[in-house]
């Protein structure tokens, strides 16, 4: 049997309650000692998983690992040298046609000497049907 499937004697979550990970105990950084209960850090990290919905969370990630790929070849360098873009994809949700996520993109890959129109063409066909993430209310904290 794994250590995950070991059970506790934490009292069972009800309905309104949320879910917090925590490491085993004596589990944690080398320098700072076995994470306690009352770690903030620790319980914000298990919010986070619960406010935002996790397909969502996995699609955006994929998301912007294939925007990462794909201004490292239309920029020809690693991500580490790229210049400076800024594509956020909540702000081009918030617009309402096409042509204007379009036109948004273009401006950011201003400094592209590479042809963008098969990238532009391509993240708006990705991002249409996703949500805008909303910053997660502070309930509690």
């Amino acid at each position: 049997m794994s250590a995950a499937s070991t059970e506790t004697s934490a009292p069972l979550p009800t309905a309104g309650s949320r879910v917090f990970f925590q490491a085993a105990p004596g589990v944690g950084c080398v320098s700072s000692g076995p994470i306690t209960t009352d770690d903030p850090v620790q319980k914000k990290q298990g919010k986070v998983t619960v406010k935002y919905d996790r397909k969502e969370l996995r699609k955006r990630l994929v998301l912007e690992e294939w925007i990462i790929e794909q201004l490292s070849e239309l920029y020809d360098c690693e991500e580490e040298e790229m210049p400076e873009v800024e594509i956020d994809i909540d702000d081009l949700l918030e617009v309402t046609s096409d042509d204007e996520r379009a036109i948004k993109l273009q401006e950011s890959l201003i400094d592209c000497y590479k042809p963008t129109e098969d990238f532009v063409r391509e993240l708006l066909c990705k991002i249409r049907g996703m949500r805008k993430l909303s910053a997660p209310t502070k309930k509690g904290l």
